[in-house]
């Protein structure tokens, strides 16, 4: 692994619950984050997924300093980014930029393309002499693979793949280093997903970028990512390369994750286990005590209510020589392959369900859970990023060289200005 250029340690974000109206007091907080660690290396690619609410993107406001942490610390090439004063933390943060989740809610509806993607120039002035922006901001949506001549046009002029190209543009503008990506293809049909995921990886090549990237869809994250880390109620419970989490997973909630994964074999989905979760997930205001995934775990014990489980190898793998030897946050910890492999499927048994408190049913051999494949149709990831045609065996969705995600010069799939809209 190189260099880590991003480490975070211990970080929280508690929100304040008050009673009260003249003379509020405190009476609880919602532990949002409650102590997230991890460190992004120099050119890595981190993906970070969990359910709804888990803390995903209060962590991604608070590495870009959105957010203030409550305690913990955010250290960039060794500065700790939580007690930096002012000035050093503007110039800090030229290297750190985001891409939002919503590419419709995140662009200024009233500011044209050039004044938004050259916004951070003035802030930023020493990046880009005031009579080199215009042409800086040009060549910037031409990377993105948009046409420079669309830089006097609005927000509402394009489609949802086309803002988000503008949103990336606006965070490449700095030349930053580690681009923190919340969601950027949550918004988008899965065609769109896959142009951006391409310019993403694309960039990342040409630009020598660290990502970190915040995704619900588990097999994106895994097409993208280098390590991926699994969030529950504010915590990191399992993290790891992207083969040690989807083909090896110990923590039991990573492997409730990945049985939930539509897996398109229809001879895989017949034969594979599910495991079925049982309640809610507790509230983050009232946190359980121990191990937080424990009212929903089929392995809970008395210990797991006690003690707080440490994110680190479980010691049944620490001397072995094993996928299975990466860090996870459970008393329990055990490898379990939720997917049969193929070669399994003719003899193995009906699909087996298993309720969490009610004990696994019996495991399938070995399995790989996913292939390292984009998601959606093959095709789709082929797809030019400038043109939009496909490079498989599909047809190509724009003529005349715009995009696939709303042309001006022909048949628009994502709902273009200048052409007819299929996007309703």
């Amino acid at each position: 692994m190189a260099e880590a250029i991003l480490e975070v340690r211990d970080l929280h974000k508690h929100y304040p619950l008050t009673q009260g109206i003249l003379f509020k007091k405190q009476v609880g907080a919602v532990k949002a984050v409650d102590g997230v660690d991890f460190e992004l290396a120099s050119g890595e690619t981190l993906g970070i997924v969990g359910e709804s609410g888990c803390g995903k993107s209060t962590v991604a406001k608070m590495l870009v300093n959105l957010e203030k942490p409550t305690s913990g610390s955010i250290r960039y090439k060794g500065e700790d980014l939580t007690k930096l004063s002012p000035r050093a933390l503007k110039a800090v943060r030229r290297n750190i930029q985001m891409v939002f989740q919503d590419p419709y809610t995140s662009l200024n509806p009233r500011m044209t393309v050039g004044d938004i993607i050259g916004e951070p120039y003035e802030i930023h002035p020493e990046v880009a002499p005031k009579g080199d922006r215009r042409r800086k901001v040009q060549d910037l949506l031409d990377v993105v693979g948009l046409n420079p001549e669309y830089i006097n046009r609005y927000p509402h002029q394009f489609s949802g793949g086309q803002r988000q190209r503008i949103g990336i543009a606006r965070g490449l503008a700095l030349q930053p280093e580690i681009i923190v990506a919340d969601e950027p293809v949550s918004a988008l049909d899965v065609s769109v997903q896959a142009q951006v995921i391409n310019l993403l990886d694309r960039l990342q090549a040409e630009f020598a970028l660290s990502y970190v990237f915040i995704a619900h869809d588990l097999s994106i994250v895994r097409h993208i990512s280098d390590r991926v880390g699994v969030m529950y109620l504010g915590r990191i419970v399992e993290i790891g390369t992207d083969a040690q989490i989807y083909e090896h997973p110990t923590h039991p909630y990573t492997q409730a994750l990945l049985s939930a994964v539509p897996v398109p074999d229809p001879e895989a989905r017949e034969h594979r286990e599910r495991i079925i979760l049982t309640g809610d997930v507790p509230s983050p205001a009232n946190v359980p005590s121990g191990c937080r995934f424990r009212t929903r775990c089929w392995k809970a014990q008395e210990r797991c209510t006690l003690e707080v489980p440490l994110l680190a190898v479980p010691a049944v793998y620490r001397l072995a020589d094993t996928p299975a030897k990466h860090d996870s946050a459970c008393h329990f910890a055990e490898e379990k392959q939720v997917v049969p492999p193929e070669d399994a499927l003719a003899h193995a048994g009906p699909l087996k369900e298993t309720a969490a408190g009610t004990g696994p049913a019996a495991e399938p051999p070995g399995a790989t859970l996913l292939k390292k494949e984009p998601p959606g149709p093959g095709p789709d990831l082929d797809l030019d990023e400038k043109t939009g045609e496909k490079t498989g065996d599909g047809t190509g969705d724009g003529t005349g060289g715009e995009d696939a995600d709303g042309g001006t010069g022909g048949e628009d799939t994502g709902g273009g200005t200048g052409g007819i809209s299929k996007e309703s």
